[in-house]
This record gives C-alpha cells, sequence and structure tokens, in this order.
C-alpha cells in the first residue's frame, strides 16, 4: 500500500542480488543475506545490525557499505550515508561507480553545497556513457540555487500552530475554506490506537495511516481538532482540498474497496448529517495508475491533481480536468484531463500542488527545480496569451534541506500554510503559518458569501451560481449552493467588474454586478442574503447587468451575458409571457425619460428577438421616471432608479 505522502527513495540503489561477492567470508556473506532479506521486508534497524556485524568479519566487505548507505538514505540519515560510502569509495571508487553520484546529493542532503560540484564532476569523469539517466550537471545547479538562496533569503517568520492542530504525529496536508474560518489536514496516526509513544516505530502502511482532522477558527485561534470520523477508515485517507464554500472536498484515499488504482480520489459533500458517504470520481480523474493531492480551483469547476498516468512529463505530473456535468447523487464527473507542461512538470517529482482563488497562481511542490532540499515549494503565474511561466523557489528559509509540502494561501493572500520536519528541531512534520512576502504573494481576491432562499416561504434553495466578468464575458465561477443550508461563498480577484447571476429552474433569476478594483473592497467580504421568486404572474426582478451608453438606448457589450440569461430563461419555459420595462431617474424632462426609457426597453426586446425567441413571447414598455423604488435626491438613490426590469405577465 502507498502512503499519500511519497517518501525519499534511493537516486541509485546498490543490487547486490545473485552475483559474485568482493569478500570470502561465509559468515560475513550469511549476515550480508539477512541484511538484504531484512531490508527487503522494511526491517531497516535489524538490516544495519546484520551489516555491521558483515562488516566486522570482513572489513573491506564493499557491497555492505553501499547498501547501508542505501538504508541511511532511504532513512534521511544523510551524514550515515555519507561515511558509509566514503568508506565504500575508499575500498575501491570504480566498483560502482553511482556511488560517486550518490555521494554528491548525499553532499547536497547535508547542505555541503560547495562540495556538490567536485563529485558530481568527478562522477562525469568516471562515467561516459550517454544513456545514463543521471543528471550531474542538474544538482551542480541545485546546489548553487541553494547556496545564493542562503546568501539573499526571504524574510518569513514561521509560526507553529501549537497544540490544537499539531501533535508528535505528523501533520501536513491543510486546506481552508475561503472565509479562512474552517482547516482540514492530514495526520499521519498509529494504525494501533492504544499506542501512545510512535518514535520507534517506522512510518510504514503496517504502523501507520492517513486520517482527516479538522479544526475552526474563532477569532485569532484555531480550536481543537477533531477527526473526520464520517470519512476515514482504517485505510489511508488524506491529501484533501476544499471548495471555496467549505461544501465539497476532494480527497485522496489508497486501498478503497471501489478504487481504481493504487490511490484514487474521491468526493463528498457537505450535508446537514456531515460529510456524505464518499464516491469514486472515476475515469478519466482515476486511472490504474496513482491519483492524489487534488487541489479544486475557486472557479468551482476545475481540479488540479497529481498522477504517475503514462504520457507526462516526469515521474509525477500535475495534471487538470474540468467539470463537465453531474450525476443524480450530486457528484461531478469531468472531462479530457490535461498535463499542465514543461513549465510546471519536470523530469523528477511534483506534487501538493494549491492553486490560488485568484485562479492565476499556482503553488506547488518539486523535487526536479533547483531548490534547497528535497522536496521545494514554487509558485508560477498563469498568463491567458502564453500559458504557465517557469516557477519560481519560495526562497530560503521557507524552503530548507528537508521536505515542504502542501502549501495553502488565504483568499486575501497575506497568511500561507505549510508542513515541514525542517523547522523548530522536530523530526515529525508539523503545520506552520506565515506572512506571505509581498514578492510572492497571490493576486488579491475577496469573497462574496450568503444563502439563496425562497422569496415566499423563505425555505433555503439549491440554486446555480455563475460569474462572468463583465468586460468580456468570460466564465469566472460556476457553483452551486449547499442543498441543505442554501449557503454560498465565490471569489473574485482584484482588477475587474463581475456580474453574478443566480437562478434555479421554476424560479426568475436574481443577478448583481460586483465593482473588484478598489482595496475598500478586497478588504470587506461582501454578505448577500437572496431570494428567488417562483415563475408566476406578476413576479418580476432587475435586470443589473443591462448597461447602455451614456444618455442613449444603445445597449453596452458588457449587456451580453445577462440578456443571454433572459434568452435561455424564456427558451426554458417557452409558455411565459414577459414584459420588459424601462425606468429613469428625474433628470430631464418628462416626455425626454419616457422616450430614452422606452427606446432602452426595446433595445432589450430587439436583442432577445434576434436570439430566436418569439414576439408574442415578449413585450416591452418605457415608465420613465414615473415608478422609482428609491428616491431621486440622493446619487444612490438615482441609479437604483435607473434600471431595466423583466416581470411576468402570463404563465
Amino acid at each position: 500500500m502507498k502512503y499519500l505522502l511519497i517518501l525519499a527513495v534511493s537516486l541509485v540503489s546498490f543490487n547486490a542480488v545473485a552475483q559474485k561477492y568482493s569478500v570470502k567470508s561465509k559468515k560475513a556473506i550469511a549476515s550480508f543475506e539477512e541484511a538484504q532479506s531484512s531490508y527487503a521486508s522494511n526491517r531497516l534497524d535489524d538490516a544495519i545490525k546484520y551489516l555491521d556485524a558483515a562488516i566486522n568479519k570482513e572489513k573491506s566487505f564493499i557491497e555492505a557499505f553501499l547498501l547501508k548507505a542505501d538504508i541511511h538514505f532511504s532513512q534521511k540519515n544523510y551524514d550515515q550515508e555519507i561515511v558509509a560510502l566514503e568508506k565504500a569509495l575508499a575500498i575501491d571508487s570504480t566498483y560502482f561507480v553511482p556511488a560517486i553520484f550518490n555521494m554528491g546529493v548525499a553532499k547536497y542532503n547535508t547542505g555541503k553545497y560547495d562540495e556538490v560540484e567536485y563529485w558530481m564532476k568527478t562522477y562525469r569523469n568516471y562515467n561516459k556513457s550517454k544513456r545514463s539517466k543521471l543528471n550531474p550537471d542538474f544538482w551542480i545547479e541545485k546546489a548553487q540555487f541553494a547556496k545564493d538562496a542562503i546568501v539573499n533569503p526571504v524574510f518569513i517568520e514561521p509560526l507553529n500552530l501549537g497544540k490544537n492542530i499539531n501533535s508528535n504525529l505528523d501533520e501536513y496536508w491543510p486546506s481552508l475554506s475561503a472565509d479562512g474560518e474552517t482547516m482540514i489536514f492530514t495526520v499521519l496516526v498509529p494504525q494501533d490506537p492504544f499506542v501512545k509513544d510512535v518514535s520507534g516505530l517506522t512510518k510504514n502502511a503496517i504502523n501507520f495511516r492517513e486520517d482527516f482532522y479538522v479544526s475552526s477558527r474563532n477569532s485569532d485561534e484555531w480550536q481543537l481538532r477533531e477527526p473526520v470520523v464520517s470519512i476515514n477508515t482504517s485505510s489511508n485517507e488524506g491529501a484533501q482540498t476544499l471548495s471555496a464554500d467549505g461544501n465539497w472536498m476532494f480527497f485522496t484515499a489508497c486501498g478503497r474497496k471501489g478504487g481504481q488504482g493504487s490511490c484514487d480520489i474521491w468526493f463528498s459533500q457537505r450535508t446537514a448529517h456531515g460529510w456524505s458517504e464518499p464516491v469514486n470520481l472515476g475515469a478519466p480523474v482515476n486511472t490504474p495508475f496513482w491519483e492524489s493531492q487534488p487541489s479544486f480551483s475557486a472557479d468551482g469547476r476545475t481540479l488540479y491533481f497529481v498522477s504517475s498516468r503514462p504520457g507526462g512529463k516526469g515521474k509525477k505530473d500535475i495534471w487538470k480536468a474540468r467539470i463537465t456535468g453531474y450525476k443524480k447523487d450530486g457528484s461531478p464527473f469531468f472531462g479530457k484531463v490535461e498535463n499542465l507542461g514543461d513549465n510546471i512538470n519536470s523530469v523528477g517529482n511534483e506534487n501538493s500542488p494549491f492553486i490560488h482563488h485568484d485562479n492565476q497562481t499556482l503553488y506547488f511542490s518539486s523535487d526536479g527545480w533547483p531548490g534547497m532540499g528535497a522536496m521545494d515549494l514554487f509558485y508560477s503565474r498563469f498568463d491567458k496569451d502564453k500559458g504557465w511561466q517557469r516557477p519560481t523557489n519560495l526562497g530560503y528559509p521557507l524552503n530548507t534541506e528537508n521536505d515542504e509540502i502542501g502549501l495553502v494561501i488565504t483568499a486575501k493572500g497575506d497568511l500561507g500554510y505549510f508542513a515541514s520536519d525542517g523547522l523548530d528541531s522536530i523530526d515529525n512534520k508539523d503545520i506552520y503559518q506565515f506572512i506571505i512576502p509581498q514578492q510572492i504573494r497571490p493576486k488579491e481576491v475577496t469573497y462574496i458569501k450568503g444563502k439563496v432562499f425562497d422569496h415566499e416561504t423563505s425555505d433555503v434553495l439549491s440554486a446555480d451560481i455563475a460569474v462572468n466578468k463583465l468586460s468580456d464575458g468570460e466564465l469566472s465561477v460556476n457553483a452551486v449552493t449547499a442543498p441543505h443550508s442554501g449557503e454560498f461563498l465565490f471569489c473574485l480577484p482584484a482588477g475587474d467588474t463581475y456580474a453574478l447571476n443566480i437562478q434555479k429552474e421554476g424560479y426568475l433569476f436574481y443577478s448583481d454586478n460586483f465593482d473588484v478594483k478598489e482595496n475598500g473592497t478586497i478588504n470587506k467580504p461582501q454578505k448577500l442574503n437572496v431570494y428567488l421568486s417562483k415563475i408566476k404572474a406578476g413576479a418580476s426582478f432587475v435586470l443589473r447587468n443591462v448597461f447602455y451608453e451614456s444618455d442613449s438606448y444603445l445597449l453596452k457589450p458588457t449587456s451580453h451575458t445577462e440578456l443571454d440569461y433572459v434568452v435561455r430563461l424564456l427558451k426554458l419555459n417557452p409558455s411565459v409571457k414577459v414584459e420588459i420595462g424601462g425606468h429613469t431617474d428625474n433628470i430631464g424632462g418628462k416626455q425626454y425619460n419616457q422616450e430614452l426609457s422606452e427606446k432602452r426597453a426595446q433595445s432589450v426586446h430587439d436583442y432577445i428577438i434576434e436570439k430566436g425567441i418569439p414576439v408574442a413571447q415578449v413585450n416591452y414598455k418605457g415608465y420613465g421616471y414615473d415608478q422609482p423604488v428609491e428616491s431621486n435626491d440622493t446619487e444612490e438613490g438615482k441609479a437604483k432608479n435607473r434600471r431595466t426590469e423583466l416581470k411576468i405577465v402570463e404563465e
């Protein structure tokens, strides 16, 4: 069984099975073969004891030193790995030439960056084969980057989240709702619930499993964590992601009944009684290979994840897929899976992707790009014309010689959370918080939070939400409200204006717009309760995203998205007849405003008819300033009175 958190494996393992040994002592060889057997069974401490016994009998047993180096590497005991490699190379530096390469990697892993170049160049001189997959130049580049990063640190102060989140176990892969009030994370817990001291247990599937825990934020403090009992099993669950509203969770489970591969991505949604029974996402997201570490975009439709499937750029790559529909149980299904390409995926491993709520900044871990350690944190920004840009290392001391994984950042972009075993002089992984330096921050994002109700009964409703950029009509968010609560939460990146459309079958839709260009809007998320009216005679609503040229009846192109929703409504309800009503403020004469309101209503009417709606289904009328909804004594009141309404005339 594989863990979601893939532990390090040797770059070039020494294998001495079924070969002629360099020594003749039968007792030494017997001990060595016992060590091999123990190593194959993951009894690493026993393997070391047998190897020491073999070396005591034969001081020049080079195979024993090489295998000992492999074991120390797998345990991340890099200093001891170096000792073993030094002994082996002193006996015969040409016996196993890749040991020279491994020495260079070990020097890198212990922070001896000045020595890496020597060993890698030595390996290159010894190894003339062009077929070798080892890349000494890459490690030289990594070492040089690490040296430069230490000289030019990025100022951060990681703060351990404390005992309510962290423990003597490994905690990692935090995920946040967009409002920052809910955190779900993975904990490596002992299989035996009565085990208290885990310090002597090897981290493998026999001794541990991965479970979910959740914590809520109260003011500035995270509350005591609790297990997510409805999802946790005796197998591994972890590496999860929450939708922006916290009502959907995608997660990874390994060895779970109904899975398609060693590890698959599953889906669960929040209900009135907790999390729903998880369902496997199936193809094309899941394959017989390894899929894990999902990150769900704030656009409500794009899933990023890691897979070892064929066709990638390296060992494990980051891929994405978009929702194309929903099953009867409410779970989504996805279309074509796409690799993120050469500027994200390397020849090594990429993992723990996190797509920020701005939908433009991707944070992830990699051992295939120049960095400080085994897994470093990087980010890349998406350019609409050029795609993903070459990733930038987040720098030292955020990245250490150990693994940094699972970075997530708040919607506002000011706080980051990640897991590390390289801080606080502790051996296990803990979750940390830090203030994001300005140079690595994502685009600022605000969020709109609220509920949808039936206008007459005040019952909560499950409804569809679409948010489009007013500038070009591009769909930014496509989501649904929580069926049990009617709640919604969606994010809006700074720098644009957006049109909101909320609709449900049998109801008139709701529209609104948001200008997210000013910091005041960013720093003050809005709360919005929406009441939908059933389609019946007399019901009406304001088309808030219909705009005209100044002092004119000509429609602006930014109105088309909203009017297309009106067209869709009328096509779905062909028996419904509506009236488009034009209204103005009181600036100007009565006749002028009467004519302007009528021409504006006619412009909307004509657009709808051109889209294929029968003339008999749509009428229009101008009301001038005779039906104000607010006082015309204020600019705000005048703005609300300048409106276009849709009214149901006949069901």
